[in-house]
């Protein structure tokens, strides 16, 4: 079931959207010629500059900052996307934060962190947008999750352990909103050539290359082409799945 608006006049909300994988989701959007909003935390030079370059395809774009962690910031970021007639059509849950080491060196503020915002964040956003999406018996939201959330990964307890939630939410909400015509879909990326495997030496990343299939990391734009896709009006009837684009890495 399509909506009745075209594509061209839906909203995308990307949450991190200022940097690597949320900017080249923005910017695919934004090639379409859409109406793109990117949320950002404190990042506001980067947001504002791929707010440029999206205004440059054409796009009518907005920038929004919001702590995820907070109801009432997202509360409020919701209120301007009504004030400025931008409420989203689909919702891109992309933010998140990363973590490294050894869980038994793990801190019950790093779970925390972790936990909030790549978790309690998605559930957050997703909860306070649904409404619209439901009334008008239309929408679409993807979430960006992780390898690690499929296959786990040692010293990213943490971190796997929250993309593997995100993939739990994903999988029971699309059952929840199936009946209202909203696809609930995950992506989970592999290695991608973003600032997250800045904590890696070059060594690391080598060897890292070599155990992929492919031979290389992934881009931000690969990632962002599945995202688009999945947003589709024809892409309706695939909902519920985890989708990892990893070269081979894992099957």
């Amino acid at each position: 079931m399509s909506s009745s608006k075209p594509f061209k006049e839906q909203t995308v909300l990307i949450t991190g959207g200022s940097r690597g994988i949320g900017a080249a989701i923005a910017q695919r959007f934004a090639s379409a010629q859409m109406n793109v909003v990117i949320h950002y935390l404190q990042s506001h030079e980067a947001a504002n500059a791929v707010a440029r370059q999206c205004i440059g395809s054409g796009a009518n774009v907005l920038t929004v900052t919001a702590d995820l962690r907070s109801k009432e910031q997202i509360e409020r970021m919701r209120e301007k996307l009504e004030h400025h007639g931008m409420v989203p059509d689909i919702i891109v849950n992309n933010a998140g934060i990363s973590h490294y080491g050894l869980l038994s060196d793990a801190s019950e503020e790093d779970w925390n962190m972790v936990m909030d915002i790549n978790l309690k964040g998605t559930f957050l956003v997703t909860q306070q947008f649904l409404p619209n999406l439901i009334s008008q018996k239309y929408g679409r939201i993807i979430n960006v999750s992780s390898i690690w959330g499929l296959s786990g990964a040692s010293c990213e307890v943490l971190y796997s352990t929250a993309k593997g939630g995100i993939n739990a939410f994903t999988k029971a909400l699309a059952k929840e909103l199936a009946p209202s015509h909203v696809t609930v879909n995950a992506v989970a990326p592999g290695a991608v050539d973003t600032m997250m495997l800045s904590g890696f030496s070059d060594d690391e990343k080598t060897a890292m290359q070599q155990d992929i299939p492919a031979g290389r990391f992934g881009s931000p734009d690969e990632i962002a082409s599945l995202v688009y896709f999945l947003a589709l009006p024809e892409s309706g009837y695939i909902t519920g799945q985890i989708i990892s684009p990893n070269g081979g890495w894992h099957t």
